[in-house]
């Protein structure tokens, strides 16, 4: 037992501020606006507006603690058959049920009620997908120096089954996610065939041409579903105004009062009713109307410092496996913020992805901690093997003094 506790506090003395530090800042900034962003939907509906403040202190304390036990872990037992084979098994399972029997939320099946609390599997997939691929790419390049699409076959069908069950339920941003950090990781990996290059480019030609055709279709009214009516707003969000597009115009207004300096942290009229989903999908929107352009700057600049960190991290490893990990958590934090952002400014349809470590959510804090939990795990092995190496180093060059 002693000998664990000295292995995790040699662990925990080489932390990396440069990925500890934001992650904190922005939790407790999570904290403060999502109390501010909960109050008046919670009074609208005649419950307490602590309630969502308690809940989301607990997600924080819940994410704090598994972020410190994945960063002391052993990242080789993440990697076995057993724990990769039971976790796929169990998101299938946890995947198909939330299509059959799942909680909908804006019409999307993606959730499973435990009681008092619900668990979104769509988040965890990423998390899967990471550690996955990581080990996958390793092996691969481990027994072959140049890895060809047959090596990649049976995690690209592993793959395409969780992808498949994610947007069926439908849901666009985390189907987005999970295939960015599967496509970045197989690239980082190593693998670019040219040909591979062309089907992403034409994916997105065939994309850009059928997008306005789609939206006219179903402006008509021939077809019906929440998803693509999200489309059409984001192609014209005032011509949609009093329907699909009132959540893309009131964020503009909430980003227009903000300007500069906001106007005051609990002063937004745009939550009160007006802007759907503040605490989560449009938090960013209401931290623009209260603490301006100088507040959404800050998070997104701290943001900006773990995922740079992470990167960083991963470019200097002298292990395929971590540093993999490293590039598929940067691209799940990375991705997931552009695509939050995007929406909220129109950028981007609207596909219901929430802000890391800002807005409203269990699944999304724990899955997020955890991930960069992996990568604190990586930084701190590479502080330690550096430190091995140079009193190694020291040993050699004492020794070498003592012959002569």
């Amino acid at each position: 037992m002693k000998t664990t506790f000295k292995k995790i506090y040699r662990k925990m003395r080489n932390i990396d501020y440069w990925i500890l530090i934001p992650y904190l800042v922005l939790c407790l900034i999570g904290v403060v606006m999502v109390y501010s962003a909960s109050a008046a939907i919670r009074m609208q509906t005649g419950g307490s507006p602590v309630n969502y403040l308690i809940k989301q202190i607990v997600f924080v304390l819940m994410g704090w603690g598994v972020f410190g036990f994945f960063a002391s872990l052993n990242l080789e037992k993440l990697r076995t058959k057993g724990v990769l084979g039971l976790s796929f098994g169990v998101l299938l399972v946890a995947l198909l049920f939330v299509k059959v029997a799942g909680r909908a939320v804006n019409g999307a099946n993606g959730w499973i009620n435990l009681g008092p609390i619900s668990i979104q599997p769509a988040e965890f997939t990423k998390l899967f997908m990471i550690v996955y691929w990581a080990d996958r790419c390793t092996k691969v390049n481990d027994e072959l120096h140049r890895p060809s699409m047959q090596d990649y076959v049976s995690g690209l069908i592993l793959t395409a089954i969780l992808l498949i069950l994610i947007i069926i339920q439908p849901d666009v941003g985390g189907f987005s996610i999970n295939f960015a950090i599967a496509a970045l990781m197989i690239m980082a990996s190593g693998y670019n065939s040219r040909w591979t290059i062309l089907i992403f480019d034409g994916l997105l030609f065939v994309g850009m041409i059928a997008l306005p055709s789609l939206a006219k279709v179903v402006a008509t009214g021939h077809i019906k579903n929440y998803q693509v009516a999200r489309f059409v707003a984001f192609v014209n969000p005032f011509g949609t105004q009093s329907g699909a597009g009132s959540q893309l115009v009131n964020s503009y207004y909430a980003i227009s009062n903000g300007g500069l300096k906001g106007v005051g942290l609990g002063n937004g009229i745009q939550k009160m009713g007006y802007l759907p989903e503040p605490n989560t999908d449009f938090i960013l929107s209401v931290v623009s109307e209260e603490l301006g352009f100088i507040g959404v700057f800050l998070i997104l600049a701290l943001l900006a410092v773990i995922i740079c960190q992470i990167i960083r991290v991963g470019v200097r490893s002298d292990n395929m496996y971590e540093g993999l990990l490293c590039y598929g958590v940067g691209t799940f934090i990375a991705v997931e913020a552009a695509i939050n952002v995007g929406g909220v400014t129109g950028l981007l349809p609207i596909t219901g992805v929430t802000f890391p470590f800002i807005s409203y959510g269990g699944s999304s804090m724990i899955a997020l901690s955890i991930a960069l939990g992996l990568a604190m795990n990586v930084s701190i092995r590479q502080k330690l093997r550096r430190k091995n190496q140079r009193r190694l180093q020291a040993i050699r060059q004492r020794g070498l003094g003592n012959e002569l």
